[in-house]
């Protein structure tokens, strides 16, 4: 078994007792932490960022460096399978990632293959290697992916931030062009996710942003039932230890007993809903991870205080909670604020762990 410094992470996303609760945030190497910005400069582009695994080690220890964190997480973009299969990802100024090529014609669509991470996605494979030389057993390495529903949102639509429109269209018009995008991208994200794992993540995550856009139905057929076969299909072992899995879908409080059932060790909670009753909700089936508002990251030390307090309170006695986020940290946030709510997680949770 490889020695980790610091495990508490690991421990409690498998409920095992700890000392406190650990702590990470979504996106805690990003715009507002100004050394990031720097590095950004220099790399010349967030693609190019992505792209260097010299430059995605620098930016994934910049936050560690700064905060006690108990994980590190990949420094990378959800898009990387879609951009791999050829669809050709940019980001226009301002206005986020953008698809050159949308799937919108029927034979695109069955022409699509699975990349082959160690070859197409390469760059990002050498960087969790890197990042975990780098890392030299200080903390847990998180790898991850985007959900397949929410890889697909964006290879169809061509972009983020949209109504949904086209994809549902699709979902009702022609679900089986819509299930063929899911599978081939499902058996892209299982080996993903399982090279990422080889070459040293000691957990993964699948985000799954969009997954609150749809019907209750239809969450369960174009969302659930693939990250299930993700879950089912990851590698579950590495170096002597279990490489736990976690499952967030934003805007996805009303299903969280049907998350429960996928097979995944934790899920991740978005700020709408409480953490205690989402505790009654699953009793022992997984951890929770999460959920604090990013907003509340914007007010005052005495405000971070009180929330951080209120969730502690509400998860409650035990193990089985990893301190995070609702969703990702906002690039307006002061870093000494993203200080505040760390060490108040640090030191008002060990209160819950004795």
């Amino acid at each position: 078994m490889v020695n980790l410094k610091n495990d508490t992470f690991l421990r409690a996303l498998l409920r095992q007792p700890t000392d406190y609760t650990p702590v990470w945030m979504m996106r805690q190497a990003g715009r507002y932490l100004p050394e990031y910005n720097e590095t950004r400069k220099r790399a010349g582009s967030f693609l190019s960022l992505c792209k260097s695994p010299d430059y995605a080690t620098e930016v994934t220890l910049q936050p560690l460096a700064r905060f006690p964190l108990d994980a590190a997480i990949l420094f990378s973009d959800i898009l990387t399978i879609p951009d791999a299969m050829g669809l050709g990802l940019y980001f226009a100024e301002g206005e986020g990632p953008k698809f050159e090529r949308p799937l919108r014609d029927e034979w695109e669509i069955r022409d699509l293959t699975v990349p082959d991470p160690m070859n197409h996605l390469r760059y990002v494979i050498d960087a969790v290697s890197q990042i975990r030389h780098a890392l030299d057993g200080s903390v847990p390495l998180i790898g991850f992916s985007g959900s397949p529903w929410t890889l697909a949102t964006y290879m169809v639509e061509g972009q983020g931030g949209t109504d949904f429109l086209i994809i549902k269209k699709m979902a009702y018009e022609r679900p089986d062009l819509l299930h063929h995008i899911l599978d081939v991208t499902t058996q892209a994200v299982i080996a993903y996710l399982n090279a990422q794992i080889e070459a040293g993540a000691q957990a993964v995550m699948i985000f799954d942003s969009w997954g609150g856009a749809l019907s209750h139905a239809a969450y369960r057929e174009f969302s659930l039932a693939y990250m299930e076969r993700i879950v089912a299909g990851l590698t579950k072992q590495r170096e002597g230890r279990r490489v736990p899995s976690v499952v967030f879908t934003k805007g996805g409080g009303l299903w969280l007993e049907a998350q429960a059932d996928i097979g995944a060790d934790a899920l991740g909670l978005d700020w709408t809903i409480d953490i205690g009753a989402a505790r009654k909700r699953v009793g022992d089936k997984v951890a929770l991870q999460g959920n604090l508002d990013p907003a509340i990251l914007l007010s005052t030390p005495q405000a971070i205080e009180r929330e951080v307090a209120n969730i502690l309170a509400s998860h409650g006695k035990g193990s089985g909670h990893v301190f995070n986020l609702g969703h990702g940290i906002t690039q307006f946030t002061p870093p000494e604020n993203a200080g505040v709510m760390i060490e108040a997680v640090h030191n008002l949770s060990r209160q819950y762990h004795v």
